[in-house]
């Protein structure tokens, strides 16, 4: 008799073939119980979805495994480069994409010296994570502030401006490669489709993560693909804001 064996750690069943006299059925071995990741990376996400897909009886603990590996408490930013249709049509994309490098160099080590960290960049979008709400607005204003420096000796075809996205909650973020979640929808509608050049717009969640007295934002709403999104509009800082590099950054 041949019987078949599944072994559900691998990514996908794997069936090993082994000959046994004693044998009077084919058996399939249930899922076993998951394990810790050793790495909360994309291919381990993928294992732990098939696992979900294979075995429907086991998808509270795989949604358990996948909760505890990849999602957290986090700060997201968007930045969106404006004018793409219009530079491209009049300069050429490569002139666009030198564009993006550039805002790129500016916007990098505003997001780094802010304590985040850039999950992935895509096209003319920047997309980056941090412990704070707060952190994120300093980044996008360091951003900001950099570019307008920029600008100054650049000629006006080559002036780059950007609008930002930011939300705050939980997130499933994948290392170095992506991220999901609600806020983060909100971010991407907020900094790509709403937010005019040079503004940033955040959600309620992210605006209620401030702390208080040293922001001051304004309410608006708005609707994007047919949903009602309330946002608040980064008005000014209440303190003085220091040119150098945050303390401790």
């Amino acid at each position: 008799m041949v019987t078949l064996q599944c072994d559900v750690r691998q990514q996908a069943p794997r069936y090993h073939v082994r000959h046994d006299p004693h044998c009077r059925a084919m058996s399939h071995t249930p899922p076993q119980q998951l394990h810790p990741p050793t790495a909360h990376d994309k291919a381990y996400l993928r294992h732990l979805l098939s696992q979900r897909n294979q075995f429907p009886a086991n998808a509270a603990a795989v949604d358990a495994a996948i909760h505890q590996a990849f999602v957290r408490d986090v700060a997201i930013l968007v930045v969106d480069m404006c004018g793409f249709s219009r530079i491209t049509q009049s300069h050429g994309i490569v002139h666009f994409l030198a564009m993006i490098h550039q805002m790129e160099q500016a916007a990098r080590p505003a997001i780094e010296g802010n304590g985040g960290e850039v999950v992935k960049q895509e096209a003319d979008n920047l997309f980056a994570i941090f412990s704070t709400a707060e952190q994120a607005l300093e980044a996008a204003l360091d951003t900001l502030r950099a570019l307008n420096a920029m600008n100054v000796v650049l000629p006006p075809e080559r002036a780059l401006h950007i609008s930002a996205g930011i939300g705050y909650g939980p997130s499933l973020v994948i290392a170095q490669e992506d991220l999901f979640g609600e806020e983060m929808n909100c971010a991407c509608k907020l900094g790509e489709d709403v937010a005019a050049a040079g503004e940033i717009l955040l959600t309620a969640a992210a605006c209620g993560a401030l702390p208080a007295g040293r922001y001051a934002c304004s309410l608006t709403h708005y609707r994007v693909s047919g949903i009602d999104l309330a946002a608040h509009r980064f008005e000014e800082c209440l303190y003085e804001r220091p040119l150098g590099p945050k303390p401790g950054a």
